[in-house]
């Protein structure tokens, strides 16, 4: 916690950090007096849509931000496949040697390899990662990282407990404050690489959050698909579009947390939203720390002109449902000024009661939309000054309106003056300039010396002597008075620099030309700058042993390049199975697999789901699924969510703490869960699911001492996966690889619990019911199929199941050693027929038959009879778009 004293010291602040997503929007943010930047180069990072950086653009970033007292982190938060290692290697290395403050990651592999070649860069780990508990941040802590951007979903009392519980590690937490929400966990969310390739974990999301969706149930044949499908009725079509985030009104509730940074969202954005957005923070934050009012309906205006898709606290403050979401538009919706009372068709005019005292200018955009029916709104730009006679405002419109329309200024000519005038003239109370300490010495000879401290945030005290090369001489008429050589001195006009306290040694009685003493304080705040910039950039040793260190893994044979790597021994994959319920794990048990991963359904006692109910206890669940498996002498792992906050750690990690439970080993999609287990459980065998994001060689060698098996990315294709294992195995990693090969995909996992609008309350629905199918429909008529897990939480899985049976001699051969069912959500007979039938085209493997053989062609018809949707090969031919 801060001090609590009413005046807070700027360095008291939480960081004010804002995006980048060009160098006008980079220039646009240390203006308006952001503390730090985050931006992104031309590849590597999670907005390959936007602009970004060239490295060129980067390193004068850099170096025009550090001598303003502004640090610089730079993204690197995607997937990084074997073949971009190099690439990442050597680019790591000029980051750190251009005095880049800091590199957010997503790939464990690549933050290995940082720590390995650059050691002193700092790491921060990436919201990607999908850290959402205390062992997670503990993990991260123990990565080398020294910061943690927390998952969106997160309450600030969860917040303040994880700091709480790892204020020994010394690590920073850091939390969105402001900009758009995803609907998935970050980092988690595959919807837009399943529906057209282009994969958020690479930088391309296509954004299929912002479509409409129709909501459907059905009936459950006896294989969990839908039967006598029917819709479920709603006015609002976006089911999966959150709110834009505004922690504004929250503002000292974060102030006096134990965040160390505040992230505005925005890569994507303007110049002018950046301008405003982080302006309008800047100056409530200085607000605060001066112990005045923070808040104005002007400010609050200003961030929903900004852009807003309404306006949300977000799950920081608790908010969920129609607070946090915005179902009914996925647009911006600006600031409302009214609302239609009548329509006169003869002038086509709109008669508006105004509900604030902003009236819409000629050039403002204007948006009219009915609540009843939004997607039908219309917009135009306003070409005259509208008439305001008896508190109504009166427009030409070129359509006819109802009454009730709701107004909206959705772009404001002013507002985009203003912003542009943040940027070109930054007030002096948004920037923090940087206090210089100046001692100016002339001495009898005329010559003056000034000796300079400066007062740097991120780079500390800087000292040094200036000696100009001018001389003062005698005056013959007008001495230059003390007053005037300070007068001159101190004018630091648009420098980063502010004259803290000056101090002058002078007789008097000399001369010299005003232009040449303006020359001298020029020369010494320029002197100041390069010594600063120079302080933030590591020393060229430091550079040269991080290039030694890089080709000395070269030289022992990483690879860079594809088809690098020894070939690998195969073997026929075994066959595992995950399953949620006992007749789940029966249904497999009697197809015959190798392995279960059971995850058992956990309630929450914090959020109780009417659509999730009457089941029994973990503990319970567990010792019937896994006498299940002992009795059939098959192997039982203990399968962790995707999701496992605080809470659920604490009510699973005491059952499994008795001991006594017949567990072979644990999976685990994230990393706080595996620290987690090896606390309680230090020898614990560990399996990684897919929510791990192992994606290259690097990954899988830097864990490998701690998974027994690697489930790898569902993204990757034949060809890399094949590399990563090739190159794994010549650098000595013996980890087992799965790859999930039948069932639909997880494509997002949300703590919003998308059912709710229709069973919050709406009797006319009648009850949930866990054993109905339900599913989102999009315009093209394909049907995501959803659920609800104990927690309230949704999971939305692809529109058809991805099915490997035909590959399933290529996976032997590239050294998958596991091909997993997912057939969780699923019915026992679903379980026992693919696992059946995988096994017999397991059969056919080790007795060598071709996949064109008719008897493959059979097993894969099956398989079509019994899927959802249909099958796909998912990204195992052609991989991800790019």
């Amino acid at each position: 916690m801060r001090p609590s004293s009413q005046i807070l010291e700027k360095n008291d602040l939480p960081e004010l950090l804002a995006p980048a997503g060009s160098p006008e929007a980079f220039r646009a943010a240390v203006a308006a007096g952001a503390d730090a930047v985050y931006l992104s180069g031309k590849k590597f990072g999670a907005r390959k849509y936007a602009p970004n950086f060239t490295d060129t653009e980067i390193s004068e970033a850099v170096r025009y931000a550090h001598c303003r007292d502004v640090r610089v982190y730079v993204t690197i938060n995607t997937l990084i496949h074997d073949t971009e290692l190099e690439g990442i290697a050597e680019y790591l290395i000029w980051l750190w040697s251009v005095g880049v403050d800091a590199v957010l990651v997503q790939d464990t592999g690549i933050a290995a390899l940082a720590r390995e070649i650059v050691p002193l860069l700092p790491l921060h780990a990436s919201t990607q990662l999908t850290i959402h508990n205390t062992d997670g941040v503990r993990w991260a802590a123990e990565q080398g990282f020294s910061r943690v951007v927390l998952a969106r979903e997160l309450t600030l009392e969860e917040i303040t407990r994880i700091a709480q519980e790892t204020g020994e590690s010394g690590i920073g937490l850091e939390v969105f404050a402001h900009g758009a929400l995803c609907y998935c966990y970050s980092g988690q969310c595959l919807l837009s690489s399943v529906i057209g390739g282009r994969s958020g974990n690479r930088g391309m999301c296509a954004q299929p959050c912002r479509k409409p969706y129709t909501m459907i149930t059905a009936d459950s044949d006896d294989y969990g698909r839908p039967t006598g499908i029917s819709e479920l009725l709603s006015a609002e079509h976006y089911l999966l579009s959150p709110k834009d985030l505004c922690t504004y009104e929250n503002l000292p509730k974060l102030v006096n947390s134990p965040v160390v940074s505040l992230k505005i969202e925005g890569r994507m954005k303007s110049p002018e939203y950046v301008s405003i957005v982080v302006s309008t923070y800047r100056k409530s934050l200085d607000a605060i720390a001066a112990g005045r009012p923070y808040k104005s309906p002007e400010s609050l205006q200003d961030l929903c002109l900004a852009f807003n898709r309404g306006l949300t606290a977000g799950y920081l403050f608790g908010k969920r449902g129609t607070d946090l979401m915005g179902r009914d538009a996925p647009d911006h919706r600006g600031t409302c000024i009214g609302v239609v009372n009548r329509y006169d068709e003869k002038s086509k005019t709109a008669r508006i009661s105004s509900r604030k005292k902003q009236i819409p200018c000629a050039g403002d955009g204007l948006l009219f939309t009915h609540p009843k029916n939004p997607r039908h709104g219309f917009g135009f730009s306003l070409n005259a000054v509208p008439v305001q006679k008896d508190g109504e405002i009166a427009i030409k419109v070129p359509h006819p309106v109802e009454p009730g329309t709701m107004v909206f200024i959705t772009s404001s000519a002013a507002f985009e003056i203003r912003a542009r005038q943040i940027i070109a003239h930054p007030a002096p109370g948004l920037r923090h300039p940087v206090p210089v300490d100046v001692h100016v010495r002339i001495d009898s000879e005329g010559k003056p010396k000034l000796d300079v401290l400066v007062h740097s945030r991120i780079c500390g005290e800087i000292r040094f002597t200036y000696h100009p090369d001018i001389n003062l001489v005698p005056a013959r008429s007008r001495p230059l008075t003390h007053e005037q050589i300070e007068l001159h001195l101190k004018k630091t006009g648009d420098t980063p620099f502010t004259i803290r306290n000056f101090t002058l040694a002078y007789d008097g009685g000399l001369f010299i030309p005003i232009a040449r003493l303006n020359r001298m304080r020029r020369e010494f705040l320029g002197l100041a700058e390069e010594m600063m910039v120079a302080r933030s950039r590591p020393p060229q040793k430091s550079v040269e042993q991080s290039l030694q260190r890089w080709n000395k893994l070269k030289s022992h044979g990483v690879p860079c390049c594809p088809g690098t790597g020894s070939s690998v021994a195969s073997s026929v994959p075994v066959l595992g199975v995950y399953a949620d319920s006992p007749e789940g794990v029966q249904g497999a048990v009697q197809g015959g697999c190798d392995s279960i991963y059971f995850e058992p359904v956990f309630t929450s006692s914090d959020r109780k789901c009417r659509i999730i109910s009457g089941f029994p206890s973990v503990e319970s669940q567990i010792i019937a699924a896994s006498a299940m498996c002992r009795e059939a002498g098959i192997r039982f792992i203990l399968k962790f969510p995707r999701i496992t906050r605080n809470n659920y750690l604490e009510g699973i990690l005491p059952v499994l703490a008795k001991g006594d439970l017949d567990i072979a080993g644990f999976m685990v999609e994230n990393y706080g869960s595996a620290h987690a287990l090896l606390r309680i459980h230090p020898k614990a065998a560990l399996f990684g699911s897919i929510g791990l994001n192992i994606f290259n060689h690097e990954a899988v060698c830097h864990l490998f001492s701690l998974f027994v098996s690697l489930t790898l990315s569902p993204e990757l294709s034949h060809d890399e996966i094949g590399l990563l294992i090739r190159t794994a195995r010549s650098q000595g990693c013996s980890t087992l690889f799965a790859i999930i090969g039948q069932g639909n995909s997880e494509a997002m996992v949300s703590e919003d619990c998308v059912l709710q609008p229709w069973f919050d309350g709406n009797r006319k629905n009648g009850d949930p019911d866990n054993c109905r199918f339900f599913g989102i429909r999009d315009t093209t008529g394909h049907i995501f199929p959803v659920r609800i897990d104990g927690e309230c939480r949704s999971h939305i899985y692809n529109s058809s199941e991805i099915c490997l049976i035909n590959h399933l001699p290529s996976l032997m051969q590239i050294g998958v050693s596991e091909v997993i069912i997912d057939a969780r959500g699923r019915t026992g007979l679903y379980a026992s027929d693919m696992t059946c039938i995988y096994k017999d085209a397991i059969t056919l493997v080790k007795n060598g038959i071709k996949t064109n053989d008719q008897r493959f062609s059979a097993l894969k018809d099956a398989v079509k009879l019994r899927a959802i949707g249909g099958i796909t090969s998912g990204h195992y031919i052609r991989g991800l778009k790019e």
